[in-house]
């Protein structure tokens, strides 16, 4: 073999369409709240590299970095209120995300699940599917259009409407811990993790609504760093990054 298809067989990818959940707290980069224009840009440059491999992608946000429906609730808003205008800022960060990566000659569509035709698209199963087929980024808004779902549970769900091969939580620590390594310097880094395992012992890696319908359709969860710079395409080409969740 020569060098140039040892070159080509070493970059194959491992997953052909992929679901990767970005946080809003992520998009913030080290402010407290809104939109980091680097930390996008960052995320628009490794997306790039793992476009260029041929893989599908598509991507939920969060809005945690704008409003975030639960907080309003504690507040005494009414929750489901609050939770529409968690929704609004995941549609506002799916712009975001959207400029970035067009900025970086990368094709994108937007769906969302609340109808909003002037800014973005419905969500459409099947048009999504084709979206992603001709090589564009989906961009999944809104969560699933319902209060009293996560954004993760959005994931989930997405991710296995467009039979994404799997979802990909992408978050400031570089895998599932004991405790939290931000505050415990002991903390025990997981390899890997079961469903169950998660369930159990109560490590807020996604919500327990999403892990389950994650479990039931046999969909792994790999939760890694967004901010660590080739991270993402080592994954997508078979490194072991991060924590795997699976049966």
């Amino acid at each position: 073999m020569n060098s140039k298809k040892k070159e080509k067989a070493a970059q194959k990818a491992q997953y052909k369409r992929v679901l990767l959940k970005l946080s809003g707290e992520a998009l913030s980069g080290t402010r407290e709240f809104g939109l980091d224009a680097t930390i996008l840009t960052f995320i628009a440059d490794e997306v790039r590299d793992i476009i260029g491999l041929g893989v599908q992608l598509a991507i939920v946000v969060g809005g945690g970095n704008i409003f975030r429906g639960i907080q309003g609730s504690k507040a005494g808003m009414d929750r489901a209120t609050g939770d529409y205008m968690g929704m609004l800022a995941t549609t506002i960060n799916a712009l975001a995300m959207q400029d970035a990566l067009e900025r970086d000659g990368i094709f994108t569509r937007v769906q969302s699940a609340i109808r909003m035709e002037q800014v973005v698209e419905p969500y459409i199963r099947r048009k999504a599917v084709r979206h992603l087929e001709k090589g564009r980024v989906v961009i999944f808004a809104s969560g699933t259009g319902n209060p009293y779902f996560s954004t993760d549970t959005a994931a989930a769900l997405r991710a296995m409407e467009v039979e994404a091969e799997v979802l990909i939580k992408a978050t400031k620590v570089d895998g599932i811990y004991d405790s939290d390594p931000r505050k415990n310097k002991n903390a025990k880094k997981y390899k890997e993790l079961t469903y169950i395992d998660v369930l159990n012992q109560r490590l807020e890696v996604m919500d327990s609504t999403a892990i389950s319908l994650c479990m039931d359709n046999k969909l792994p969860i790999i939760v890694m760093n967004l901010h660590e710079k080739g991270a993402l395409k080592r994954l997508i080409l078979g490194d072991k990054v991060g924590t795997k969740v699976t049966v």
